[in-house]
């Protein structure tokens, strides 16, 4: 049986072991759960855990294992939820005092398939409140002082802190890209509709995604493969087979790829150090990126991403504002009078533009394999902001549904990690993944 620490396996490693009998995932989990009783009193990365019952389900993918049965590509692998995402046998309270003690009925599709996939849900992780924009008291594992990010707070600190090697998240704006950022990890964002979302709150059907964070490219796309399924009660859930990420991750690019670097007015947000990492990769992949100019339309993507976003989701939890205005908090409330201004007219004219913008996107893969971006402004802000940090470098592919990827390539002047994205082609998700291992690959013998 394997020894040492069992928590810096990565997930790919974990699972290959646990397949040919060389651990358990009893043996795992007690790790994780032993790394968590040690660190989470400070870090705060859970919402809701269950050691009997995380134990309990080891022991049965165990069992599973050793009669021989068939098992999955997440067996006994220990995987944590966003509380956002609905589950049976945990409370799903969305980070809010209006959801205090809400125990659903029923396990969200993503709950299904983790099962499906013999995965052993851990628990719940931190959200910010409905997953919007007042921060959890989550910390991030690289310093204390700030931000993991949001609104995936506590899955991105889980992951990065050890206490599992894989976990769920959501994005409507940047919640699973900056966060990713921000802890040193990879994060994706599948096309809209890759995953689905029955069972996780909606905030903005229009925009809202599942996503994961992990240690490893392959590690993200693991999970990702066994997330993503056809579900007709998703009315975003496209009818046919989904790409398989875990593959293109593994793959070689048949041509170097062309990327694209959109040259932003809000570029300038970028902090000195951020710019100049940023520089830096764009020079080493050399010929390879294409600086392109941009119009004001496209850069008008983002108030039409924020417009879109803040009106449906009053309109999505108008009965839960009513009846809980009083709980809300001091954060939430402007943001909800600010989407409540929203006329309908206005709202359909973004709409309008939105699908404009998905053309545009689709026109502009036929000549690029992706798009490079930075992921977040730079290094995660103080907590003592009140800040989860700017998404507007996220906004305008999440507008779009296309599928981002963040990659921990960049070190701050403060020692803390950022991020580079990636963007791709609707629904080509695994051809992101083939062009970020290019990438990885690239930067590594550049610097080598």
């Amino acid at each position: 049986m394997l020894k040492g620490d069992l928590t810096l396996l990565t997930a790919v490693q974990a699972a290959e072991a646990i397949r040919d009998g060389r651990l358990s995932s009893e043996a795992l989990v007690a790790a994780c759960l032993k790394k968590i009783e040690a660190t989470d009193s400070d870090l705060k990365a859970w919402a809701h855990l269950d050691p009997d019952r995380a134990l309990a389900r080891a022991r049965e993918m165990d069992r599973v294992r050793r009669a021989g049965l068939a098992v999955g590509p997440l067996q006994g692998l220990p995987v944590a939820l966003k509380d956002i995402v609905d589950t049976r046998d945990y409370p799903t309270e969305c980070g809010a005092a209006a959801f205090a003690g809400r125990r659903p009925d029923r396990d969200a599709a993503i709950v299904e398939r983790l099962t499906e996939a013999g995965a052993v849900i851990l628990g719940k992780t931190k959200t910010t409140e409905f997953a919007f924009v007042h921060p959890t008291d989550t910390v991030n594992p690289h310093d204390p002082m700030r931000s993991p990010g949001g609104s995936s707070s506590g899955s991105a600190a889980a992951v990065a802190a050890g206490h599992v090697p894989l976990a769920v998240g959501s994005q409507t704006g940047g919640s699973v890209i900056r966060p990713a950022s921000y802890c040193g990890l990879f994060g994706f964002k599948p096309s809209r509709g890759m995953i689905s979302r029955r069972g996780v709150l909606q905030t903005s059907a229009s925009l809202d995604h599942i996503g994961v964070f992990a240690r490893t490219l392959e590690d993200a796309a693991l999970l990702t493969d066994a997330l993503v399924s056809y579900d007709p009660a998703d009315p975003a859930s496209p009818p046919h087979a989904r790409p398989r990420t875990l593959a293109g991750a593994r793959a070689d690019v048949p041509v170097e790829p062309d990327l694209a670097w959109f040259d932003f007015p809000f570029n300038e947000m970028l902090d000195e150090d951020a710019r100049a990492g940023i520089d830096a990769v764009i020079d080493a992949l050399g010929a390879r990126v294409e600086r392109l100019p941009v119009s004001d339309t496209l850069t008008g993507l983002v108030d039409v991403h924020l417009t879109i976003h803040e009106y449906e989701f009053c309109q999505h939890m108008a009965q839960v504002i009513d009846a809980h205005w009083d709980s809300l908090s001091p954060t939430l409330k402007p943001v909800i009078e600010r989407g409540r201004a929203i006329t309908r007219d206005r709202y359909e004219d973004a709409m309008a533009v939105k699908q404009s913008a998905e053309a545009f996107f689709e026109r502009h893969f036929q000549d690029f394999d992706a798009i490079i971006s930075p992921s977040a402004t730079g290094e995660a802000p103080l907590r003592s902001s009140g800040s989860t940090g700017d998404p507007v470098f996220c906004r305008i592919w999440s507008l779009c549904g296309l599928p981002s990827l963040t990659m921990p390539v960049l070190v701050g002047e403060n020692g803390l990690p950022i991020g580079v994205q990636v963007i791709g082609s609707m629904e080509k998700d695994d051809r992101l993944f083939r062009t970020a291992a290019w990438v990885q690959k690239s930067l590594a013998a550049e610097a080598a």
